[in-house]
């Protein structure tokens, strides 16, 4: 699952790391030209043929506003798309704009690919301030907010049907095992035989449906476990990793315990990365509970044969905190074209492509007010109350690790941690090696 992207972006680190990249050497560069008609043309790349069909009306629009500007949107596969980038960079010919996550953000952004948006003068309290963090270096903008996804807590509603199991408003969790979350998630499971976890004669090894996937997934699994817990992944933006604290250890301990201990979940063999098969398992109805970015349920929704539901992720003993992870509109700095990418970039944080882009089930605004044509959009077509992903959104959040080094420490990361999943290595000894690691690759 994860295996091909990891190579492509640990490549693309590489490329980047070893590239100077003073841009000065690059020439002009950037993806855009002049015809002969005087029009500028413009390149936007993109990863997700979904959304391309919304930006195609966005586009227009923007065009039609711009008559001087033609703006070509490229579609590049994610597998391929930060090699690409880096490669682009480096030559010089980086689009004019382009998408950036928050995990990819330091390794351009301190090797000055990406143009500063001060100059636009946005008014950064307009969005969602996680969103605004994730792109900002040195006091700096360097992209225009443009959406967010969250991590709640997909379920199946005929499993909870058939087991008389009510979903509870609030789903709550301590590390010793106490709380509503483990209870629900064990009234979920049913072996074989019919059985419960804490029933005589229950089976682990012949578990017919799980209560909770609980596997190795950082973005949607441990990392909200250890920000929960009152845990912190690192000291500070562009800083140290810090998850082998003793908060952070016992909430790493309590999502293992949840495979290998409360047997509420698939074993580590079926599930860890690359070849993990857990959204398969929630898809055929074997999982009630599934932990996922609302991005996913475009692929889930339609090949799922039960009703889902969404719900809030579980409070921790320090209250719930949920990773969301924003995308901003980058502008190459060395653009041929600064003044229309800047345009086109300022544009794209404004209320009416975002709007759009909500309106028809694409995003969730980083534009802060704009989230309920998303929520309406899922109500209508799919029967789906997508809310619990915005009220998550209006509490804690935090974005993945924003530090240079990470693209390249995940692959490492989940060697360690599938190591853990497994029960060959203890959370402790986990935490510390994955951190001596981590932090070796910060610059």
């Amino acid at each position: 699952m994860r295996s091909p992207r990891i190579r492509e972006l640990r490549h693309a680190v590489t490329l980047l790391a070893a590239a100077t990249l003073t841009l000065t050497a690059c020439g002009s560069g950037g993806g855009g030209d002049t015809g002969g008609d005087g029009k500028v043309t413009l390149t936007y790349r993109l990863w997700d043929d979904q959304q391309k069909v919304g930006y195609d009306k966005v586009m227009a629009a923007f065009e039609k506003a711009n008559p001087n500007i033609d703006v070509k949107i490229e579609l590049m596969p994610y597998d391929e798309y930060w090699t690409k980038l880096t490669a682009d960079a480096v030559a010089g010919t980086a689009p004019d704009v382009f998408w950036m996550t928050p995990s990819q953000f330091p390794e351009f952004v301190t090797k000055g690919v990406l143009a500063d948006m001060s100059p636009l003068k946005l008014d950064t309290t307009k969005f969602h301030p996680t969103v605004v963090g994730s792109f900002t270096y040195q006091d700096k903008l360097y992209g225009v907010p443009k959406d967010w996804g969250i991590v709640g807590l997909l379920y199946n509603k005929d499993l909870f049907k058939k087991a008389g199991v009510e979903m509870p408003a609030s789903l709550t969790w301590k590390p010793d095992g106490s709380g509503t979350f483990l209870e629900t998630a064990r009234k979920l499971t049913v072996d074989a035989a019919g059985k419960h976890p804490e029933d005589p004669g229950f089976d682990p090894a012949k578990v017919k449906t799980y209560g909770f996937a609980s596997w190795n997934h950082y973005q949607t699994q441990w990392m909200n476990w250890v920000n929960s817990n009152g845990g912190k992944l690192l000291d500070k933006p562009f800083g140290k990793y810090t998850f082998n604290d003793d908060a952070s250890v016992r909430a790493l301990r309590f999502g293992v315990d949840l495979v290998n201990k409360y047997h509420v979940s698939p074993p580590a063999t079926q599930t860890n990365p690359p070849t993990g098969k857990v959204t398969d398992m929630f898809k055929a109805g074997e999982v009630a509970m599934f932990p996922a970015n609302n991005a996913l349920l475009p692929y889930v929704a339609p090949e799922a044969n039960f009703e889902v539901g969404v719900a809030l992720m579980p409070e921790g003993p320090a209250g719930r905190a949920v990773n969301l992870n924003g995308l901003s509109e980058a502008v190459y700095a060395k653009s041929a074209h600064p003044q229309e990418a800047m345009k086109l970039a300022a544009y794209l944080g404004t209320e009416e492509p975002q709007k759009l882009m909500a309106a028809e089930g694409y995003i969730l605004p980083a534009l802060n007010g704009l989230t309920q044509g998303y929520v309406d959009y899922w109500q209508k077509t799919k029967q789906i109350d997508v809310s619990p992903f915005v009220e998550e959104s209006k509490g804690t959040t935090f974005p993945l690790p924003v530090t240079t080094g990470f693209t390249g420490f995940e692959t490492k990361l989940n060697q360690i941690f599938n190591e853990m999943y497994l029960g060959k290595l203890d959370p402790k000894q986990a935490a510390d090696q994955a951190v001596t690691e981590g932090n070796a690759t910060v610059k």
